[in-house]
């Protein structure tokens, strides 16, 4: 279930909504017991609501949060020395992300082996060909594993914890209960953002929803679910019908049309969701911290990541790129963190190569960025070209994250260079619609917000509601509704 179906935004969010105000009020008692039947409310939802991922993956999150719970007993450093703290870091890293790779590149792993292995009669081209492109010959007879969903963001929320725990940065979570709705509370469980629980300890124990407060999330969630819906699955049918494409026959100009609605449609997916999840939390009561903040405005690929998917951004500069060492080393050391950071990014996003070279080619494009070309950035008068160039650059490795395998990458980027002019084919994938959904897209992604500085339209009731008429319509009517981060 996504936030964006019919089922969750008029049978799922109404029937929790009800419980999590009318059941605390008709109880006895003070603030709060109050908002201790609301945490139970909310965790006995969000545990619904991960079970339409499916029923059996309850157990990998309870597992996940009794690692981690018991783990930050371990570390806290009021109760154990120095040797025993370590044990019970190094203990939650390793189940952590043991399990997180066991899911996430158990199919990898076997691919890779029956193409090495068991691929006798082939050359070793064709084997290396098999390896690239991550699918496996049966060889073995291993049936593959179906990745939990949101197994990315709750076990990096999980490890958050115990790292603050043993950094001495927050006190541990006494109440197991507790710590399991910040693990699974629904709002951010499938698709983050990734809460930092530092940022969120006090609000599981202190908060209150004002009229103004859940008005706000109202609205934010409405805005969220009109960018998902109305422009996101728009895109998508564009998108989706242009990769399907045999790549001899694309040309460049449908190809870059294809690059440009991927773009602006995974932009407006994440986004959009993240809106909705921090929207929901407004009406709980919690504040998540953003997650986008227009993106595609930036000037370099630095301000890039600053601006994209933040909460995983940070989490990786909290724990991995400042503990390595950061920016405060030698160049040649700094330049190494950053590697190892855009490493571990692609890593995280799954196993695929084309998640590996992605993020591989950001961090060298990072790291030539602060060697050399981030000064020219820097120095260039014409602020806007550098944007063109930057939103070129993210458009290209878009491409390299959307492809099937490296193989499929190598041959649409091909086309997008040498695949020929042919404008009239634009017109048998671009409709009215879909023409009305580009534009939008594209002066909303920080050109309108950079322009118009009243906040009107982001307050505006009214508007929120059409929107989430006009999102429902969509819905009803049977509108494409894939969700790209999902599958992390």
């Amino acid at each position: 279930m996504v936030f964006s179906s019919l089922i969750f935004c008029t049978i799922f969010l109404p029937l929790c909504l009800l419980a999590y105000f009318a059941i605390p009020k008709a109880v006895k008692g003070g603030v709060k017991r109050k908002i201790s039947i609301s945490n139970y409310i909310l965790l006995v939802f969000s545990l619904i609501f991960y079970a339409f991922g499916g029923v059996k993956y309850l157990l990998l999150i309870a597992l996940i949060i009794l690692i981690n719970w018991g783990a930050g007993f371990l570390c806290a450093n009021d109760r154990h020395g120095l040797a025993v703290r370590r044990i019970g870091l190094i203990g939650a890293i390793l189940g952590d992300l043991g399990l997180l790779f066991f899911f996430k590149y158990f199919n990898l792993a076997v691919a890779i082996i029956e193409n090495l292995f068991y691929s006798n009669k082939l050359s070793v081209g064709k084997r290396l060909a098999g390896v690239f492109s991550g699918v496996g010959n049966g060889a073995l007879g291993i049936e593959q594993i179906v990745l939990p969903v949101g197994i990315s963001f709750f076990t990096f929320q999980a490890l958050s914890y115990v790292i603050d725990v043993y950094n001495d940065t927050v006190d541990i979570q006494g109440n197991l209960l507790y710590f399991a709705l910040y693990i699974s509370c629904f709002p951010q469980l499938i698709a983050g953002p990734i809460v930092h629980y530092k940022d969120i300890d006090t609000q599981l124990s202190e908060r209150s929803v004002s009229m103004e407060g859940f008005a706000e999330g109202v609205k934010r969630f409405c805005f969220g679910l009109g960018k998902k819906v109305l422009i996101a699955n728009t895109l998508a049918t564009i998108v989706d019908k242009i990769w399907d494409i045999d790549m001899k026959t694309l040309d460049a100009t449908t190809a870059w049309l294809g690059a440009i609605c991927y773009t602006f449609q995974i932009y407006y997916d994440f986004s959009g969701y993240s809106d909705m999840a921090i929207g929901l939390g407004k009406m709980f009561g919690f504040d998540f911290k953003e997650n986008f903040n227009y993106p595609y405005r930036s000037q370099s690929v630095q301000e890039f990541w600053r601006r994209w998917h933040i909460s995983l951004s940070t989490w990786f500069r909290d724990y991995v790129y400042i503990p390595l060492g950061g920016s405060r080393c030698s160049i040649k050391k700094t330049c190494f963190n950053i590697f190892i950071v855009f490493l571990l990014t692609g890593i995280w996003h799954g196993a695929n190569w084309t998640f590996i070279v992605w993020g591989l080619v950001y961090g060298l494009l990072l790291i030539f960025e602060r060697l050399w070309f981030g000064k020219i950035l820097e120095k260039n008068p014409l602020k806007f070209l550098n944007r063109f160039l930057i939103f070129i650059v993210v458009t290209l490795l878009w491409v390299v994250f959307r492809a099937d395998n490296i193989m499929h990458a190598k041959a649409y980027l091909a086309r997008m260079f040498t695949g020929g002019i042919s404008i009239l084919n634009l017109l048998n994938y671009l409709s009215g619609i879909g023409v009305i959904a580009i534009v939008l897209a594209a002066l909303l992604s920080g050109f309108v917000q950079d322009h118009i500085k009243s906040p009107i339209i982001k307050n505006n009731g009214v508007l929120a509601i059409v929107i989430m008429l006009l999102s429902l319509l969509f819905l009803v009517n049977g509108t494409y509704n894939p969700f790209i981060y999902y599958q992390f």
